[in-house]
């Protein structure tokens, strides 16, 4: 993955991984946000490799999609800086001719927070969710209603209980959305190693299509 920089409007440099696959197709180009939990924190993008999607990329896997992976500063988390993301976001759109209906996101534990709060935030941004070990205001979910999400947690997770997943889950079913959430039993909260590498997770954020 090559390490690249961008100055933000609102926060300065920041750094981020970029993945183009080998034969990037002229039309229907897809994006993957990638956000990572707090271990990946700082100024060291090596960092960021070191679970979910960029650690399959750094391994070998093909993702047929162009793929980011900003870092988040230190002593921050990812809600705290959600507008520069999303400048991110519009920065890639724009260099690679992305499909705007063909935007996905996804994180793990404090990313699957802001994977949440990405998605209530601009909820006409994406084309699906699929927070890993996060959480959010549940009063908010009603906001995802039109926007599929995968969620998954391990039910024997001490750091993010799985109630967090459960409860903005059934919130967005509430009101009609269409969410469904994966618990892998007996796994702690290290649920990114089975959600990333044994379902079809990756799959079904190429698959999604908004609208």
């Amino acid at each position: 993955m090559e390490k690249r920089y961008f100055e933000s409007k609102y926060m300065g440099k920041m750094g981020y991984l970029l993945h183009v696959p080998k034969n990037l197709p002229e039309s229907e180009r897809k994006l993957i946000v990638f956000l990572h939990g707090a271990g990946g924190r700082g100024e060291n993008l090596d960092a960021v490799k070191a679970n979910g999607i960029p650690r399959l990329l750094e391994e070998g896997m093909d993702i047929p999609a162009v793929v980011i992976c900003p870092q988040c500063p230190d002593g921050i988390v990812w809600t705290n800086i959600i507008f520069a993301v999303k400048e991110l976001i519009d920065k890639t759109v724009e260099e690679f001719n992305i499909d705007k209906n063909l935007i996905t996101i996804t994180g793990l534990s404090m990313g699957g927070f802001g994977t949440w709060e990405m998605g209530v935030a601009y909820p006409e941004t994406f084309a699906a969710i699929a927070p890993v070990c996060g959480g959010g205001m549940s009063w908010r979910a009603p906001i995802l209603k039109n926007i599929p999400v995968w969620a998954f947690h391990g039910d024997a997770d001490g750091t993010v209980p799985p109630r967090n997943s459960y409860e903005m889950v059934d919130r967005v079913n509430s009101c009609g959305g269409n969410a469904k959430l994966t618990i892998f039993h007996g796994v702690a909260h290290n649920s990114w190693t089975p959600a990333y590498r044994e379902t079809r997770l990756i799959d079904w954020l190429l698959e999604q299509r908004k609208g």
